[in-house]
């Protein structure tokens, strides 16, 4: 593996961590960085098959999505049928005329690229307003025994548990599925990603359930077991469904590469594919089946 991508893979993991834990604003900045980048890429993506999306408008709603979300995630979901009749009404005002095409890849823009990863802003925000102890909505931890003790754990903010879980089982899925089917891998998985075989994809759920039965144990979610269960299947399957999605836009688009933004690795939504479709499902499973299991 070339030292380019260990280098650049370990700061880009370091920095993701260091603004995760300080959660707030600093968390939010984070991923308006990665929505500004990815949407730009993803555009590119779009224009090579002769395209015309309201790419600017689209950008800036999905940065005004981010912000919503951080100052009140209840309202985040109105932003979007706002942002997408806005963004047709753009459209239609053009000087050219726009296309079904067009229509259709600005509204994906702003759900794929936008709307979707605003839930880790939600998911990071969760009972994180009590916490804060820095400027700006931020928290630093006073004792780091807190991270490695299970006692202590629920002195933490449970959206940065969550959130870190998330990472952790997105990572298992990711490192279990490389292995597997690089060296044992024989079964292929799809046309649309000829590299992934059935092999790996069910290592790497397995290694994401695997994570998860010990994150969900470790935080005391209720009835743990099949709590665990849930959620590392849920993730493992939306990181892969997320891997393959990037990869049909990559091949129709007739690209390697989304971008060749960090050395060794491409672009951002290469790095980024498999946390898209998982946060909203992280969300929803916490926010709505979680209390609901815990009742019973």
């Amino acid at each position: 593996m070339p030292w380019s991508r260990i280098i650049s893979g370990i700061v880009a993991i370091a920095l993701a961590l260091s603004l995760t834990l300080l959660g707030g604003w600093y968390f939010t900045v984070m991923f308006a960085v990665i929505v500004f980048l990815g949407q730009q890429e993803y555009f590119n993506l779009v224009r090579a098959r002769g395209i015309a999306p309201a790419a600017k408008t689209t950008m800036a709603f999905s940065l005004v999505l981010l912000v919503i979300s951080t100052i009140d995630s209840s309202l985040a979901d109105a932003v979007m049928p706002m942002a997408g009749t806005l963004i047709c009404f753009y459209l239609l005002f053009q000087p050219k005329f726009a296309t079904i095409a067009d229509v259709s890849a600005s509204i994906m823009g702003l759900f794929y690229v936008g709307y979707l990863p605003s839930y880790w802003v939600r998911l990071r925000a969760i009972d994180s307003a009590a916490f804060s102890n820095l400027f700006l909505g931020g928290y630093w931890p006073t004792t780091w025994t807190d991270f490695w003790e299970r006692e202590n754990f629920a002195s933490l903010p449970q959206g940065l548990t969550l959130t870190l879980l998330t990472f952790l089982c997105i990572w298992a899925a990711d490192i279990g599925a490389y292995i597997i089917g690089k060296f044992f891998g024989k079964t292929r998985l799809s046309e649309i990603s000829p590299k992934k075989t059935v092999e790996g994809a069910i290592f790497g759920i397995t290694s994401s359930v695997a994570v998860a039965l010990a994150g969900a144990y470790y935080l005391d979610l209720p009835r743990s077991p099949f709590t665990g269960l849930a959620l590392g299947l849920l993730i493992g399957i939306a990181s892969l469904l997320g891997d393959l999605t990037e990869s049909m836009l990559k091949r129709d688009a007739g690209v390697k590469d989304s971008g060749q933004l960090i050395p060794g690795h491409g672009g951002i939504l290469d790095r980024t594919d498999s946390y898209i479709f998982t946060a909203p499902l992280v969300y929803y499973f916490v926010t709505l089946l979680l209390p609901l299991i815990a009742d019973k």
